[in-house]
Parts: C-alpha cells; sequence; structure tokens
C-alpha cells in the first residue's frame, strides 16, 4: 500500500519490490542512498516547525506587548492553530490527486509568507495576518511529511521514520526557547522569524526533489461523485475552523447564558463539519483507519491536554520557577523519543504488536499523568515529582503514538495516503485546541464562582486521566479483526 521512490510498476496494487538480497534490505536504512537527502530534508521541515512553535510561544508575551496586543493574546495562538485545519485538509487531499510535491512546496512558501510577514508586522492585525499564514503552510508540511513516509519508505523502515519525526521535536524543544529569547534580547523578536526564511530554503532543497520522484508514478484516487463546493472539503474545513474558533471563544465567556448556548454551536457546527472532512468510520471509531485516527485524537487529547496546564501549576500552586517548570516540557519531550525508539526496535521485529503497544503506551501515558497531578497538586510530595511524571508519560505517548500511526498509514492505500495522513495532523491539531480551552475555560469559571486554580486542575487532570483509559480500551479497534496479526 506504499511505493518505494523510483518505484515504476505495480502488480494488483501493491507495489513492486525490486529484486534485493535478504541481507541488503537488512542493512538498509532511512540514511542510505535513495532515501538520505528526502530523510534530512522531512526531518528539518518537522523541526523548523517545531523550532517556530515553541520559540514563537517563548516571545509571543513581548511580542503582544509591543504591537498592543495583549488584549487579544489568545489569538496569536489560535490564529496559527485554526489555520493549520484548513492546510491539514487541503494538502492532504491535494496530494491523493496529484502527489505531495506541490502540496508541500505550496506549503513551504506559505509558511515562509507568514514568516516574513509576522516578522515585518506593525500592528497586532497585521501579526495575526502572518500567523494564520504560518498555521497554513505548518498544517500542509505536516500532513505532507506523514504521507512522504507512507509513499516513500518500505514498511520495514516506515516505523523508524515515525520515530525520527518525534526526535526532531527534541532538540528544538531544548533549544528553541533559548535562541528565541537570546535573540529577542539582543536584536529583536522579528529575528526568531527571520531565522526560519533559511531553514525553510535548505528544508525545501533536500526534499521537493525527491517529492518530484514520487510525483511520477503517483497513482491519484479515483474521483468521488461530484458535489456542491459548499460540502466539498476547503468549504467543510473553513465550517470546522469557525465552529472550533466560537467554541473555543464562548469558553472563555463570563456569561454563562452566553457560554452554553454558543459553545453548544459551535460543537455542533464543528462535529457536523468534520464529518467531512475525515475518512467514513472515525467519529465512530470503526475498526481501522477510522478508529486509528479517533486513537490519535485521544493520545493528543491525553498528552498535550495535561502539558498545557503542567508549567502553570507548577509555578501557581507549587511556587516553582519558570525554568524548573519548564524541565517538565523538556523530560516529556526527551522520553516521547525514547519511547518511540522502543516501539520502532520492537516494530522491526514484526508488526503483530502494534495494537497492544498503543494499550501499553496509553497506560504508561495513564501512570505519567497521575503522577504529574499528583506532583501539581499535593504539597505532600516535592514538586519535581511531576517533572518525574511526566518523564514517564512521555515514554507512554512515544510508544502509543509510533505504533498506531504506522499501523494506520499502513491499512491507507497508497491513493488515500494524504487524506488519512491529513486526518491524523487535524486530530492532533483539534484535540489540542479543543482540550486546552476546556481547561482554560475551568480555571476561567473556577476564578469568576470563587473557586480555585487547584480545583478547575483537578478536573483538568481528572478528564485527561478518563480519556486514557478510553485510549486503553480504544487500542483493540486499531486493527479490523480480520486482519489482525
Amino acid at each position: 500500500m506504499s511505493q518505494d521512490i523510483g518505484e515504476t510498476a505495480r502488480k494488483g496494487g501493491e507495489p513492486a519490490t525490486p529484486p534485493a538480497a535478504e541481507g541488503a534490505e537488512a542493512a538498509e536504512s532511512v540514511f542510505s542512498g535513495p532515501y538520505r537527502a528526502l530523510t534530512l530534508g522531512v526531518i528539518l521541515s518537522v523541526s523548523m516547525v517545531a523550532f517556530e512553535s515553541l520559540g514563537v510561544a517563548t516571545v509571543l508575551p513581548g511580542i503582544a506587548r509591543k504591537l498592543d496586543g495583549l488584549g487579544a493574546y489568545g489569538w496569536g495562538l489560535s490564529a496559527l492553530m485554526l489555520a493549520n485545519i484548513i492546510g491539514t485538509v487541503i494538502a492532504g487531499r491535494a496530494a491523493d490527486r496529484s502527489g505531495p510535491w506541490r502540496p508541500m512546496a505550496l506549503g513551504m512558501l506559505v509558511f515562509a509568507a507568514g514568516c516574513a510577514v509576522a516578522g515585518a508586522a506593525v500592528n497586532w492585525p497585521l501579526f495575526l495576518l502572518g500567523r494564520f499564514c504560518q498555521g497554513l503552510g505548518i498544517g500542509a508540511v505536516m500532513s505532507m511529511a506523514y504521507t512522504v513516509i507512507g509513499l516513500a519508505y518500505p514498511e520495514r523502515l516506515r516505523a523508524r521514520m515515525y520515530a525520527l519525526l518525534s526526535s526532531a521535536w527534541t532538540i528544538p524543544s531544548l533549544i528553541g526557547p533559548v535562541i528565541a529569547s537570546t535573540l529577542a534580547d539582543l536584536t529583536s523578536w522579528r529575528g526568531v522569524f527571520l531565522l526560519m526564511l533559511p531553514l525553510i530554503a535548505i528544508a525545501a532543497t533536500l526534499t521537493l526533489p525527491g517529492l518530484r520522484k514520487l510525483d511520477r508514478t503517483h497513482q491519484a484516487a479515483e474521483a468521488g461523485p461530484a458535489q456542491p463546493w459548499w460540502k466539498g472539503p476547503l468549504a467543510m474545513s473553513v465550517l470546522l475552523t469557525a465552529g472550533t474558533a466560537l467554541l473555543l471563544q464562548a469558553l472563555l465567556l463570563k456569561n454563562l447564558a452566553l457560554l452554553i448556548p454558543l459553545a453548544v454551536v459551535g460543537a455542533v457546527v464543528g462535529v457536523l463539519s468534520l464529518r467531512h472532512v475525515v475518512p467514513e468510520g472515525t467519529l465512530s471509531l470503526r475498526p481501522g483507519v477510522g478508529a486509528g485516527i479517533g486513537i490519535r485524537f485521544l493520545l493528543c487529547a491525553v498528552y498535550f491536554g495535561s502539558e498545557a496546564f503542567l508549567p502553570l501549576g507548577l509555578q501557581e500552586l507549587r511556587d516553582v520557577s519558570a525554568t524548573e517548570a519548564g524541565l517538565g516540557l523538556s523530560a516529556g519531550a526527551i522520553t516521547w523519543v525514547v519511547g518511540s525508539m522502543l516501539q520502532a526496535k520492537r516494530d522491526g521485529k514484526g508488526a503483530g504488536g502494534r495494537s497492544s503497544g498503543v494499550a501499553l503506551g496509553f497506560a504508561i501515558l495513564l501512570a505519567g499523568v497521575l503522577v504529574m497531578a499528583l506532583g501539581v497538586l499535593s504539597d505532600a510530595v516535592p514538586a519535581l515529582i511531576a517533572v518525574a511524571g511526566w518523564a514517564i508519560g512521555g515514554v507512554g505517548m512515544g510508544i502509543a503514538f509510533n505504533a498506531s500511526t504506522t499501523d494506520t498509514m499502513e491499512q491507507a492505500p497508497a491513493e488515500r495516503q494524504g487524506e488519512v495522513s491529513g486526518a491524523l495532523q487535524l486530530s492532533q491539531t483539534l484535540a489540542t485546541a479543543v482540550l486546552a480551552g476546556l481547561g482554560g475555560a475551568a480555571i476561567a469559571l473556577a476564578h469568576d464562582y470563587d473557586g480555585s486554580t487547584r480545583t478547575a486542575l483537578s478536573c483538568t487532570f481528572l478528564l485527561t486521566a478518563v480519556l486514557a483509559l478510553a485510549g486503553t480500551l480504544a487500542s483493540r479497534r486499531l486493527r479490523p479483526a480480520a486482519s489482525a496479526r
């Protein structure tokens, strides 16, 4: 269900495998001759997205102050996140029609334009326009990164590539905030965005030639039945973005008489439009691809929904410094890579245990959430217990993320790799946005109605723990019973 670089023939819908000695296959790696430039390009593409995300998050408060945007600070993050949805959906469908080269090239171009606009912005609205363009580009780049793995690499190398994509976040998570803050102090915050431009150029130089080769052998997806434009992927992704934005904004309202109906409308619009931009069976967790996309949502809801409030909890409830609180984020990022590598090594011995790997990952992630919550909420234990807990959670996330992604993409037909990859990235974006919004709403409501931050965070961590349990149960649906191995 995939095709290697240079593949020129297909038999029965499966890739034609070039003759190779068994020893040569064993020695083959993602950095061997045919794959080296593409591997480096894809890793650099994800790394530049990670650096931009973590670096800008570090200097965003200062940018908002200088551009008079503190009153709409949240939109500095939300504009990118919501545009990500549109970029993800459009790029994935475009890759299925004509191959991955064009959506990846356009994604990098739009990302670069967004960096230039944001870096040159003289007011907050113009800065938000740049962030929106960045989000469109990031959605396309990240969607294509997973699509390319499914199309360009043989099955035996895919788990290793997914592990490398996870590791591409490690260095940016450690040095991104430091570089961004140093640039802002020594020169200007604009340097954070301008630094991205040469990185984008290098990534494009390494990645795009290999994608050209894939385009030449691409098998286009069959055109579906004709439908009006307003039911198409673009319209539905815009509607999904609008519904999600309404939900997130409603959750910040103090007046419950407005919050509840607007949140309900936003959720309904979001769910109805979501049905049109993800593969059939996703919302019902149908065994196979649908369940794989749903599992990605649950994984990211648990991990990012908990992680988003770790620094806040440590600083507000345990009087920990920002630097010490940041250790938790770095610990989780590093152990995510460890877990992903462990699963890649396990996958190399046979793909039969991916469902059990997902279940194991969710169980470890649940343990991490509970230990982390104990360190944040309880004064009876040292605060750094929360950092240790999140290091545990990172291992579980790495195992489950790698196993579920590898198996989901393996089940996707070659002509639908873009759609499925985009749906996985979309579910991750939605999960992060919705759980962050719910947690933020819990804090806002607690403060508005004489509650406490401790109570709000307790509710948030309880929710993510329940979702981890749900993910453990859902892991059995990763593959249909008839094809389980």
